[in-house]
């Protein structure tokens, strides 16, 4: 019933998909990252409802004001940077523990391969979060999650595709564990 639980999965995705584009940007990202003053107020009212927020709206121009001379730093650079050490070491074993989600074993491979795949899962959650970080900055957090979830809903399609016919065609095994690394970079560049 492996295929039954993940289409439950895709179906959340898709509904989460459905609704995302009644929701605003995020108010700080809209100030802080585009300087969208008018996006900002307008998003606070739809998040918050009609009201006053001048306050608010006071202190993200004054953190703003504060974050103005900060040099946004790029991947390489956190990562040489020795305070986000704890934070970055908590990332890795939380990636790391990933390849126990029992995701693999959706593909009905031989044991011999399944630490290969397990490996291959880690890996592909490290490649995400790197990519992700990269280009979250230049594209915003609801571009990355309409993407996320679409190519979620996409390979879920094809994942149970390929787990139909891996009792007829041997090398689709092989394709459903391709596809579960791409659900994976996938989930970590979206959600």
């Amino acid at each position: 019933m492996w295929n039954v639980l993940l289409s439950f999965s895709g179906l959340l995705a898709l509904i989460q998909l459905l609704f995302l584009p009644f929701f605003p940007e995020s108010p700080p990202y809209l100030l802080l990252q585009k300087g969208d003053k008018a996006g900002c107020l307008k998003a606070m009212k739809q998040l918050w409802g009609e009201g006053n927020y001048h306050t608010e709206f006071d202190d993200m121009m004054k953190e703003k004001a504060v974050t103005k001379g900060i040099k946004i730093m790029n991947v390489l650079e956190v990562l040489k940077e020795p305070s986000v050490y704890p934070q970055l070491s908590t990332m890795l074993l939380l990636l790391l523990s990933l390849q126990f989600c029992g995701l693999s074993a959706t593909a009905n491979l031989q044991e011999s391969i399944i630490p290969y795949v397990s490996l291959g899962v880690a890996i592909s959650e490290l490649v995400s979060v790197i990519f992700c970080s990269s280009i979250i900055d230049r594209f915003g957090r609801r571009i990355l999650l309409w993407g996320g979830y679409l190519l979620m809903a996409l390979i879920l399609v094809l994942l149970e595709t390929s787990l139909l016919l891996g009792d007829q065609f041997l090398w689709m095994r092989y394709c459903s564990v391709v596809l579960i690394f791409l659900f994976l970079i996938a989930y970590g560049i979206g959600p």
